[in-house]
């Protein structure tokens, strides 16, 4: 099996349907050993099942990112019950639902603050403080969106934090390159997750990405869950500061597929002109 003896950490997942339990579900049937972490008790009671799932009951702990005191404790409880890992995986961001709504020249500063926290020095504080855990042939993978490289209807502070991870991506992956550590992100597809549901109109960005990408679907939790586990895994041991786009291919459009055989042009969307 591809991950068999890879150890690592799994921040941020929410339930079932997030694209952490993919990458997790994908790491752990090629032979992983993860450890999960939960923000607070009400997450707790959602990671335990999950943790539980993949054998790995014994190794879910606390963290709330915004706490320093929790990631060094998270460190410490790591070192203790599996030592050495290969691999984390940072899946957390957060912005107030005042960041993802309204005029952009409207955001406070307080909210541009907690989502830049949250949402992008967490991936920095994290790795700093595991990385005396790291093995010499490790990987770091974190999660972002297309709102990160080009504007999106309603995704305003949350587009802002993503582009600035993309960047701390890369020059992580510069800075920790030369001790054997990858640094990458994937850019998935919207996909019905516990976070797509603070953006507005997100059923219509999920019919718009489906009919205007060139595969013409979404994207499953499942396909980006093994482009995790390949990142993860020996199998891109030459792959770093990366930004993997699994979304069908819609990153490569420039302009719709537009009909102009009638007297107005028409914009295809699934199958028939709208």
């Amino acid at each position: 099996m591809i991950m068999k003896g890879k150890k690592g950490v799994i921040l941020g997942v929410a339930n079932e349907k997030s694209i952490a339990y993919g990458i997790a579900k994908a790491c752990a049937e090629q032979g992983a050993t993860i450890a999960f972490t939960y923000l607070n008790d009400a997450l707790k009671k959602r990671v335990e099942p999950i943790a539980a799932e993949f054998g790995s009951s014994s190794l879910v702990y606390p963290c709330d990112v915004s706490k320093p005191e929790e990631i060094k404790t998270l460190k410490e409880s790591l070192e203790k019950d599996l030592g050495e890992i290969d691999f984390i995986v940072h899946s957390i961001a957060f912005a107030p639902k005042d960041g993802l709504s309204g005029r952009f020249h409207n955001i406070t500063k307080e909210a541009f603050d907690i989502a830049m926290d949250i949402s992008v020095f967490s991936l920095i504080e994290v790795t700093r403080e595991l990385k005396p855990l790291l093995s010499s042939n490790s990987s770091i993978l974190t999660l972002t969106y297309y709102g990160g490289a080009k504007y999106i209807p309603n995704y305003n502070l949350m587009g802002v934090a993503k582009a600035a991870l993309e960047m701390t991506t890369k020059y992580l992956a510069e800075d920790l390159g030369k001790e054997g550590i990858r640094v990458n992100a994937i850019s998935a597809g919207p996909i019905k997750t516990l976070a797509a549901a603070g953006i507005g109109d997100f059923r219509f960005m999920l019919k718009w990405n489906e009919a205007h990408s060139p595969l013409k679907k979404n994207v499953s939790i499942e396909e980006v869950g093994n482009s995790g586990m390949y990142l993860l895994s020996n199998l891109s041991s030459a792959v770093t500061g990366e930004i993997h786009y699994v979304d069908s291919g819609y990153n490569i459009m420039g302009m719709p597929a537009v009909d102009f055989s009638g007297e107005k042009p028409t914009i295809a969307w699934n199958g028939t002109d709208k």
